[in-house]
């Protein structure tokens, strides 16, 4: 029996274990979180304890236990130690050490995409800070961060001071950029598959972010697939994305950027060499019949895939899909209600809660904030927002005193109909 190892045991790693053991692998997992908070531990044939930055001592028990593959494709903290891990071992990897650093650096990718006709946010260097030349409001944020961490919107010289001191805390090596903040343009994002060399735009989606008032403006409250800007993409932006990753040399898995849509032009911001952390492979598996899991896991074993994806993906057969998050506030939960009823909805394909009853919430104001995170499939528009006004009113959390502590439910009205 062939052996895989899955770096990371999050919600989203689930899938892709149950997938592994569908085709007969036994399937190990491993970080250093808590079996308790570890979803994936709990499904996995075995697990260990060992950080995923660890690498030396991965290595050390994976030659023991004779691994015949290791995968990591949805967090970006895997990624590098990932690609350290399978060239020390001699396995096959779907990404290398440049393409790793280009699609995890967000100053080395705006770099590429410059390179190669692809729009990116405007930017404010130090220089410029130091000089007064900053046009505000402006977005701050580490190079490298993960989950909204250490960002946030300046309208101030101060504030903008302040900021970047919390963002160079944030970032691995100091680094941070200066964007031009992007108030009233619309948040848009991609997600390819390459097969063979061969790229497959499996999704876009329209990104509502939470309101500015409530400092939730960085972090994302619904997707919405497809995108109402997927036809303006494929004919203006899509090629050269497309050659910019031929040119980096990707051959097979899957690629994400964030960007926003600014009046006619694609500005991007933010890429992961990696899925997006969220169950929408579960939603494409439902639609196409297509498992993106087993894929991933045959690159992990052979450095190749025979999936077969339709060239029209992105379009979902003329469904709508959503991902939904539901946010709370500072608090300790005391009672969660509605879990069961939620995921027993046929047009919900997932639902990952991401707090527990009894856990203490502090205002982080980034995905943190996150109460759980519903994946829905529906044959139209008004079916979808039908779906999430359900979700909306199922779910409950409420502390001590049994008041509602979740503070930011989708307003279904922001749906492009």
């Amino acid at each position: 029996m062939k052996k895989i190892l899955v770096l990371g045991s999050a919600s989203v790693h689930v899938k892709l274990i149950k997938a592994a053991q569908e085709m007969g692998i036994y399937t190990i997992t491993t970080d250093n979180v808590p079996y308790e908070d570890s979803p994936g531990k709990k499904v996995a044939d075995e697990y260990w304890n060992l950080n995923i930055y660890d690498v030396d001592g991965i290595v050390e028990k994976a030659k023991e236990s004779e691994i015949d593959g290791v995968i990591s494709g949805w967090l970006d903290p895997c990624q590098r130690p990932y690609f350290q891990i399978c060239k020390e071992l001699k396995l096959p990897c779907y990404g290398d050490e440049e393409q790793f650093f280009k699609m995890t650096d967000k100053h080395a990718f705006k770099k590429m995409c410059k390179e190669n006709g692809v729009d990116t946010i405007d930017e404010f260097s130090e220089r410029d800070i130091k000089a007064g030349n900053v046009e505000f409001p402006v977005f701050v944020k580490p190079v490298d961060s993960r989950g909204s961490r250490g960002q946030n919107v300046c309208y101030t010289m101060e504030e903008l001071l302040s900021a970047m001191e919390i963002a160079k805390s944030e970032s691995s090596n100091g680094d941070i950029l200066v964007e031009k903040y992007m108030s009233g343009s619309r948040e848009f994002h991609v997600t390819y598959f390459f097969v063979d060399g061969e790229p497959y735009l499996l999704r876009t989606s329209d990104n509502y972010c939470g309101a500015e008032d409530m400092h939730m403006e960085k972090v994302v409250s619904c997707a919405v697939m497809p995108s109402r800007y997927t036809k303006r993409y494929i004919e203006t932006v899509h090629s050269n994305v497309v050659k910019m990753f031929k040119k980096l040399g990707i051959k097979n898995g899957p690629i994400f950027m964030q960007g926003f849509e600014d009046n006619g032009r694609f500005r991007f911001f933010d890429p992961g060499l990696r899925f997006p952390g969220v169950d929408y492979e579960l939603v494409f598996k439902k639609v196409f019949n297509v498992d993106l899991m087993k894929a991933m896991i045959q690159i992990a074993l052979y450095g190749k895939t025979d999936i077969e994806i339709p060239r029209e993906a992105a379009f979902i057969n003329g469904f709508r899909a959503a991902v939904l998050y539901l946010t709370v506030r500072a608090c300790t939960i005391a009672h969660l209600g509605g879990e069961m009823e939620v995921s027993a909805n046929g047009n919900v394909i997932s639902y990952l809660p991401r707090c527990k009853e009894g856990e203490k919430i502090v205002w982080a104001y980034n995905v943190n904030q996150r109460l759980g995170e519903a994946d829905l499939l529906c044959a139209n528009t008004e079916e979808l927002i039908n779906t999430i006004n359900f979700v909306n009113s199922t779910l409950t959390a409420t502390d001590a005193n049994g008041e509602d502590v979740i503070f930011a439910r989708f307003d279904t009205s922001r749906i492009d109909r």
